[in-house]
């Protein structure tokens, strides 16, 4: 008996998988040749919308930071790897006492089980261990990074027009909503204020 459930590729499906594989083999070359790039380029590839106006505490802090290899896996002010989560603007989403609670007990703060932070075997199981004092200094660094409006990492919006954006609000909102609501690009605000309120919320309700 013959074995009919096998049946050789036609010409049209070997052609599909054969420009499959180039795609997926061309778009790897092209992502490795980015991160080459941004690794050794002196300029950024990207429009940089991050403030890097670090306090004495901040400096001390960016210090520890990059001593304690966290660059191995995070991205912060250009410096770093794209492996964990990049740190740039992580003052506007996240007040100082989240970010000091969260190097000291990850896990807890977070939530649910973490990847490389926590206690031992994890990789990053050092910043638990570190001391009060120098896990202080590292949360005011993070705390200090803060995103311009309109950045990827800013809850506002940039300001002035914008296609998208207006032609979503033109189609979707009622009319009474602009009158209700103004419109967050028109506000007046200031990112380390923000940030500071922010922080102080989170310390007086525990709000995350």
């Amino acid at each position: 008996m013959t074995d009919d459930s096998k049946h050789p590729l036609k010409t049209g499906e070997k052609l599909l998988f054969i420009v499959a594989g180039l795609f997926i083999l061309f778009a790897s070359i092209a992502f490795a040749i980015m991160q080459y790039l941004m690794a050794t380029s002196d300029t950024p590839i990207f429009d940089q919308s991050t403030h890097y106006d670090l306090s004495e505490k901040g400096h001390q802090g960016s210090l520890i930071f990059r001593e304690s290899a966290c660059t191995e896996c995070h991205r912060a002010m250009r410096g770093g790897t794209n492996m964990g989560n990049n740190l740039d603007g992580i003052g506007n989403k996240r007040g100082l006492k989240w970010i000091e609670d969260f190097l000291k007990d990850p896990e807890s703060v977070y939530g649910h089980v973490t990847m490389d932070h926590g206690p031992k075997p994890k990789q990053a199981f050092y910043v638990a261990e570190m001391s009060d004092h120098d896990r202080h200094l590292m949360a005011v660094f993070l705390s200090e990074l803060i995103s311009e409006q309109g950045s990827a990492s800013s809850h506002i919006p940039p300001k002035g027009d914008s296609p998208f954006i207006d032609s979503m609000v033109n189609t979707w909102a009622p009319d009474e909503w602009k009158d209700k609501y103004k419109d967050v690009r028109e506000k007046e605000t200031d990112p380390v204020i923000d940030s500071m309120i922010d922080s102080n919320k989170e310390v007086i309700t525990g709000d995350k």
